[in-house]
């Protein structure tokens, strides 16, 4: 059993004690991040999923934009990944995943006939490797190209999010000031780390991530495509009763993103 509790709350909805609660946590693990931006990210998102351990001390958070695309054909729901991180001390417990997935899983349940999309800007090899962790097939990736289709949604809401950070030949996001990247402790890659495809092709993708660059990603989020652990938590969700439901999604989703 987890030795922690995950809440759901809208972000409007947040305190401002949480607020500042989870900013410390961030900070504690990232460098070149200042409040005014934490804040500003934070509120562009849909909501928060806050992890608590038994003191009622907050041990991680992950935040979710919820958003339509309607620039491409068929359109598209999005579960764009905004700030995440979970205290080292609880690394490798499985609460945040599954709270996650489970959500998604509602999102679809809501949408059954639009395809859903987790899209996510990558840090680290730690984030990166939650991809293979969580589905089969997810972009970029050493084992294929990204289909055309994919690509096309990609660059569509890189540009309108992030406008010339976005290289659109690379798939990397580049500020001109840094928005955080991983403290060095936090950062080191270990022998067997680095052995591993899936971290040595985001090393070569992504070189400049210890300064701050973000590979951008993404991976559809379905049945079919869901390894495992995801998909058990994501089929609840998706099978959960309509009195059961966290989130209307029509009061989430904004238009294009």
């Amino acid at each position: 059993m987890s030795k922690l509790a995950a809440e759901y709350h809208s972000v409007p909805s947040l305190d401002a004690a949480t607020r500042n609660r989870m900013f410390a946590l961030f900070n504690r693990y990232y460098d070149a991040v200042d409040a005014a931006q934490f804040e500003q990210d934070l509120n562009g998102k849909s909501i928060a999923i806050l992890l608590w351990d038994a003191q009622q001390e907050l041990q991680g958070f992950s935040t979710i934009e919820v958003c339509r695309v309607d620039e491409t054909s068929p359109e598209c729901m999005l579960l764009y990944s905004g700030d995440t991180i979970i205290s080292h001390e609880h690394w490798g417990e499985q609460r945040l995943a599954y709270a996650w997935c489970y959500f998604a899983g509602q999102i679809k349940k809501q949408r059954p006939e639009t395809p859903l999309y987790w899209f996510l800007i990558v840090k680290g090899h730690r984030t990166y490797r939650y991809l293979p962790a969580f589905t089969r097939r997810f972009f970029p990736r050493h084992r294929e190209a990204t289909p055309a289709e994919l690509q096309n949604i990609v660059d569509i809401v890189a540009l309108k999010k992030f406008g010339r950070a976005y290289n659109p030949a690379t798939g990397v996001l580049h500020f001109d000031k840094p928005r955080g990247h991983l403290r060095q402790e936090w950062s080191e890659l270990g022998e067997e780390i680095v052995r591993k495809p899936d971290v040595q092709y985001f090393l070569k993708r992504n070189p400049g991530y210890v300064s701050g660059d973000e590979l951008v990603c993404i991976t559809e989020l379905c049945d079919d495509n869901m390894r495992f652990i995801s998909r058990t938590a994501f089929l609840e969700g998706l099978n959960s009763c309509r009195d059961g439901l966290i989130f209307d999604v029509a009061s989430l989703a904004s238009a294009g993103s």
